[in-house]
């Protein structure tokens, strides 16, 4: 039997997901996360062999807790499921260990076959995103950029995203500036959406 964790903060879909899982043979879910924070904890209580998060939840998204899956339960397979397949998105998702990746759009047959790929040690990538990802091209914002970005994205304060990236606001500042000439962008809010559109934050 394969024991499976759902992460996804929309009810009806993931309670939909473990019902239509539920029904292969080989397959059992024995926990459920509405967030980020909520998968991390259950996935420690429970030890899934493997883990299906949605990638957009409201307090982390799949890719970070994918991150702490792989430090916590270094046996757990990691599969996303996304409504917003972008390049950028798979990219910062393989580079975190996680084994399977797909849109939402597909059918329970083809995600219950990919948890058994990713139980057995292999990957799944769908198709039409990998040749995305490969067009797309790599993020020139470096690491540091992509993070103060991040911060940004909600509005908050140059003095605030000093704050919390642990920066000074005259680094944040530099970053901000440095990330939206790289993308082509008039301003840091322009810059956000670009890199957003991306999936490189």
């Amino acid at each position: 039997m394969i024991r499976l964790l759902l992460a996804d903060d929309e009810n009806l879909i993931r309670t939909a997901l473990a019902t239509l899982l539920g029904l292969e043979d080989d397959l059992e879910v024995v926990a459920q996360a509405a967030s980020g924070s909520e998968a991390v904890a259950m996935a420690r209580a429970h030890r899934p062999d493997v883990a299906v998060l949605d990638l957009q939840m409201p307090d982390r998204d799949g890719i970070s807790v994918a991150g702490d899956l792989a430090e916590a339960l270094p046996g757990c397979g990691v599969v996303i499921v996304t409504g917003h397949g972008r390049a950028g998105h798979l990219k910062r998702a393989l580079s975190a260990g996680v084994r399977g990746f797909l849109p939402k759009t597909v059918h329970a047959t083809v995600l219950a076959d990919v948890v058994r790929t990713v139980h057995g040690g292999g990957r799944y990538v769908d198709p039409e995103l990998a040749a995305e990802a490969i067009s797309a091209g790599d993020s020139p914002l470096t690491p540091r950029e992509a993070d103060v970005l991040e911060l940004a994205a909600g509005g908050a304060p140059v003095e605030e995203i000093a704050g919390r990236a642990h920066l000074s606001v005259g680094t944040v500042r530099n970053h901000l500036s440095s990330a939206a000439g790289k993308l082509g962008a008039p301003n840091r809010h322009a810059a956000v959406d670009a890199a957003r559109r991306h999936g490189w934050i």
